[in-house]
């Protein structure tokens, strides 16, 4: 569990981290080795989750060694099963991190919302339901790991 202390409020108690794979943890269809190192870290605490609307094979050979379950989208349902997979973990206990018009929906329930805008951009709908927003995956995933970081960004 990652304990998100803010300052005035209770803590945020993070049991799983729901990550987009495209323009989010990705870019180009690369995933920078730091952040594959920092998902590693993170797995120690919490459970992750990659979901995708890439190929089994070419997800299975970007993602070797990092600890995260892999979940394939259908084009087209994306959004939807986003929102599915973070009901049935608990949106209170779940942290989501997307960029895209897909990810707006579960980013909105989730008790904790991060958006990337990395090189693909952001949507207007990810970014407006965001608690964080940063651009680029590496600041993100230390955001996780560092308290320090997240009470001087959620403090009011």
């Amino acid at each position: 569990m990652i304990n998100i202390q803010r300052p005035d409020q209770e803590p945020l108690e993070i049991d799983f981290i729901l990550f987009d794979f495209e323009g989010t943890l990705a870019s180009d269809r690369r995933v920078h080795p730091k952040a594959k190192d920092k998902i590693n870290l993170l797995s120690k605490r919490t459970k992750i989750y990659i979901l995708t609307k890439e190929e089994k094979e070419r997800m299975e050979e970007v993602l070797k060694k990092v600890k995260a379950e892999i979940i394939y989208l259908p084009e087209g349902e994306s959004s939807q099963k986003k929102l599915d997979l973070l009901r049935q973990l608990g949106a209170i206990r779940t942290a989501a991190i997307g960029n895209g018009a897909d990810d707006g929906p579960m980013m909105e329930e989730a008790s904790l919302a991060i958006c990337v805008i990395g090189k693909e951009g952001a949507s207007a709908e990810a970014v407006k339901n965001a608690d964080v927003v940063f651009t680029d995956i590496l600041d993100a995933l230390d955001f996780l790991l560092k308290p320090l970081r997240q009470k001087a960004t959620l403090c009011k």
